[in-house]
């Protein structure tokens, strides 16, 4: 079992310096924490035992080192390493408490690295940790790594301009946790469609591909005018069964293509996000999702004291639509030439009279920072009002459509059957 050794203030006041037997890391923390001891510094233990008076010893080896290895024998990622809003709500609660216990930054985020199940995470928050202890600000750390996003780098400028730290880590754990919770119900009120419609195409893929010919060949021997759909599903099979790589190429080529345009060709994505907010069903969804994720954001930068600007600005960054974002970018430039926010909304034309009339109000009477609030509250709970109106919808729509489509193949291969007598010569 390894040792650590510990640096605490007991409740009178006097210094404590031990060593002592855990599993890991954070469980000698909470066995620590459990004896009254406020940590301030925790490591593991790997030389002499030091005094009391003694000045801590130097256990860490400098995890920011070039890695000298044959490219054979390093780390390989096929995935892009990436940082969830989970991962950052989990850090931004856990590193809040202990700094809110008085647990050192460096100390917190090493015991916060050893409870991560993100191995890039987990290697990260060491290297901050290590960059820190050598004169570093934890701000300044973060920008260097693109992994972590503007507004975590700008929660955390604000909470060290501020001295409130752990509050502004605290708020920022609760806006992942609510932009996680949208992401999410909107990602799977889209799923369930996405995926009865997928695998409804490849079941009538499979249905022509390999089921008709076998309804054609019997048809022909008997001779005689089929009907016309039964001719047209025999036709579109024959063309299958002989263009089938064609077809699978074309489809490939689509998806190659347009996830390409997608992501290298701004104009492009412009037109299909405004597409995605004009959909008979689904629009409103997208709507409401891109201003609940807006509304949060502004309402927890604003009430964290950063500036309307900025917090403009970050907030159209994480909208998840690039027709909002546009919107926000120009209402931004209106409130940086001296428009009245509430102004600047209203002549976008792309949000609704109600969040105007509320920032309206807020301006006028200093309470914006609570008007945002409601405003989050609100649009949140509209996109979970949407997303129930949408499941109960679309599961029998789902049904008709696919039965439809089911039930034409099925009758248009027995019509036949039915002119049995008039087929055979």
């Amino acid at each position: 079992m390894p040792k650590f050794e510990y640096y605490a203030i007991d409740k009178s006041g006097k210094r404590v310096v031990d060593v002592f037997e855990a599993p890991n890391r954070a469980e000698a923390f909470r066995k620590l924490t459990q004896a009254g001891l406020v940590v301030v510094r925790l490591r593991e233990f790997k030389g002499k035992k030091r005094g009391v008076k003694g000045e801590e010893s130097q256990l860490e080896v400098n995890p920011v080192v070039e890695d000298n290895r044959p490219f054979w024998q390093r780390e390989i990622h096929l995935i892009p390493q990436k940082v969830s809003f989970k991962d950052l709500a989990i850090l931004s609660k856990q590193l809040g408490a202990l700094i809110e216990a008085g647990v050192g930054l460096v100390d917190a985020l090493e015991l916060v690295a050893d409870s991560m199940d993100n191995p890039y995470l987990k290697k990260e928050l060491v290297k901050i940790a290590y960059e820190i202890r050598g004169g570093e600000n934890f701000s300044k750390t973060l920008k260097k790594r693109k992994k972590f996003d503007d507004f975590f780098v700008s929660m955390v400028e604000v909470g060290e301009e501020t001295g409130q730290l752990d509050l502004v880590l605290k708020r920022s754990s609760e806006y992942y946790k609510r932009i996680s919770e949208i992401i999410n119900k909107v990602k799977s009120a889209s799923f369930y469609p996405g995926f009865v419609f997928t695998a409804a195409s490849l079941i009538t893929f499979g249905i022509i591909y390999f089921l008709v010919p076998t309804f054609s060949q019997i048809y022909k021997s008997l001779g005689g005018e089929l009907p016309a759909p039964t001719q047209m599903l025999i036709n579109a099979s024959n063309w299958l069964q002989h263009n089938i790589l064609y077809f699978l190429g074309g489809i490939i080529g689509f998806v190659i293509v347009f996830v390409l345009l997608y992501k290298f060709i701004s104009r492009f994505r412009w037109a299909i996000h405004w597409l995605l907010l004009k959909l008979p069903i689904f629009g409103q969804l997208f709507v409401k999702g891109a201003l609940a994720k807006f509304s949060r954001t502004f309402a927890t930068l604003f009430s964290a004291g950063v500036s309307i600007e900025r917090a403009l600005e970050l907030s159209s960054k994480v909208s998840g639509n690039m027709v909002y974002q546009e919107a926000l970018e120009n209402i931004r430039e209106g409130v940086v030439q001296g428009e009245p926010l509430w102004r600047a909304f209203e002549k976008t034309e792309r949000f609704p009279r109600m969040l105007i009339a509320m920032l309206r109000i807020g301006e006028e009477t200093g309470q914006l920072d609570n008007m945002l609030e409601s405003l989050a509250d609100f649009y949140e709970d509209e996109v979970k009002a949407t997303i129930e109106g949408l499941i109960s919808m679309i599961e029998p729509l789902m049904m008709v459509i696919i039965g439809s489509v089911v039930g034409f193949i099925l009758i248009a291969l027995y019509l036949p059957i039915f002119r049995m007598g008039e087929l055979i010569h």
